[in-house]
């Protein structure tokens, strides 16, 4: 998520009650969770497993729970609990706000949009020329939809991330401050939800056609021109190129990435990255021509019986 304006890592610590350690004339322009952090970005880190890879990122400051050597240029934020610490900053800038029925606070709809009745629109919504919003359907906060696209009824654009810090007393769920970006000429049908990303963006690329009832993942990023049949479900922050697709009931685990021109049919489940080009068939995952042969030789050795 990117700040209204660039802020002094001074002030930042002064909201979080911690201690700056490193270069205090640092200025930053957003937060990130680590998966998609950038330069000026505010990330934390609560596990030692994950110190070094935190500090080696691309982040400009760090939340962390122990003072340590600060990479030069950078600045840390040392406080108790970093998670809470990342919490008071995101939600200065994205508090929830309710869908109300005089809710159109920043509000970009194009007047040539269809928008039927009992479709819910929330604010910073924008929404492009010649776009059709059926009734029915629910568009969250923050979300930018390009032109031409179509909605069908039912589908919810922008619920919040199914993401939750654990404690040892229960799950506490991250304030979701990313966005959903639709591009131009998408289709999205009844029933399909699309979750926001939790500080990144969830993205549709432009020209994707999407059945009904398929559920994509927080920061989840489509490319061009892909076909995602019923069903099919895209777990959090996987990637998948242009020219894919995706046959009813696949799913596809999170943090992976999926080269251009995949096909991954019916009801196969994707736990690692997969080469473009290729079909994909199975669970576990494999090329289809190998998986079909192995089916075959094992209904060959059973039928020997």
């Amino acid at each position: 998520m990117d700040f209204n304006e660039t802020l002094s890592i001074r002030d930042v610590a002064k909201w979080v009650d911690a201690k700056l350690i490193g270069n205090e004339a640092l200025l930053v322009r957003g937060v990130n969770e680590i998966h998609k952090v950038r330069e000026g970005d505010i990330t934390f880190v609560d596990h030692p497993k994950y110190y070094q890879a935190s500090l080696e990122s691309a982040a400009s400051a760090i939340i962390v729970p122990a003072e340590m050597d600060c990479p030069e240029g950078k600045a840390l934020l040392v406080v108790d609990t970093p998670f809470r610490a990342y919490e008071d900053i995101v939600q200065r800038y994205r508090f929830f706000t309710p869908i109300t029925s005089d809710t159109k606070v920043g509000q970009q709809i194009h007047p040539s949009a269809i928008i039927e009745e009992g479709a819910i629109i929330g604010p910073h919504v924008t929404i492009g020329k010649d776009t059709v919003i059926q009734s029915g359907v629910v568009i969250r906060p923050h979300t930018t939809i390009g032109e031409r696209v179509v909605i069908h009824s039912g589908a919810i654009i922008g619920t919040q991330a199914f993401y939750f810090k654990k404690w040892p007393e229960g799950y506490e769920a991250w304030t979701g401050c990313g966005r959903v970006i639709i591009e131009d000429d998408v289709w999205i049908g009844s029933g399909t939800t699309i979750a926001q990303g939790v500080s990144g963006d969830t993205v549709i690329g432009a020209g994707t056609k999407i059945d009904c009832q398929v559920m994509i993942g927080h920061g989840v990023v489509i490319g061009k021109n892909c076909l995602i049949a019923a069903q099919a479900g895209i777990a959090g922050k996987t990637i998948l190129g242009d020219w894919c697709v995706l046959y009813g009931q696949a799913g596809l685990a999170q943090n992976l990435k999926i080269g251009d021109r995949t096909t991954i049919l019916a009801q196969t489940g994707v736990h690692t990255d997969l080469e473009g080009g290729k079909s994909y068939f199975g669970t576990p995952v494999g090329e289809a021509r190998s998986k079909y042969r192995e089916l075959a030789a094992l209904k060959s050795l059973l039928s020997r019986k």
